[in-house]
């Protein structure tokens, strides 16, 4: 079983950083490692993902903003988010990968990320 830990939310205002990070209990090799967010009454959305082999996909709206990285010997995934807007406000979870037999996903509990004046 693999639990995620994720920590750096919290308020911010409009045009500021934060970074998230993302610590996965555990020596299991995790293939994709990534960050979701959902805001209140909306579904949830990719926001940004990175595979162990380094490929990376952003969601639409934070592409050129938002910055995925990951420490692969720490089980570690960050999220630099840069010129942060109110429409980024959101609970922004964790997601991870695992491809066996079959892909197992695990995710956080979550953190919250508000941007407000």
């Amino acid at each position: 079983q693999v639990q995620l830990v994720e920590s750096g939310g919290g308020l911010v205002q409009p045009g500021g950083s934060l970074r998230l990070s993302c610590a996965a209990s555990g020596s299991i090799l995790l293939n994709v490692m990534g960050w979701y967010r959902q805001a209140p009454g909306k579904e949830r959305e990719l926001v940004a993902l990175l595979t162990t082999g380094g490929s990376t996909d952003y969601g639409d709206s934070v592409k050129g903003r938002f910055t995925i990285s990951r420490d692969n010997a720490k089980n570690t995934v960050y999220l630099q988010m840069n010129s942060l807007k109110p429409e980024d406000t959101a609970v922004y979870y964790c997601k991870a990968s695992q491809w066996a037999n079959r892909v197992y996903d695990y995710w956080g509990q979550g953190t919250q990320v508000t941007v407000s004046s």
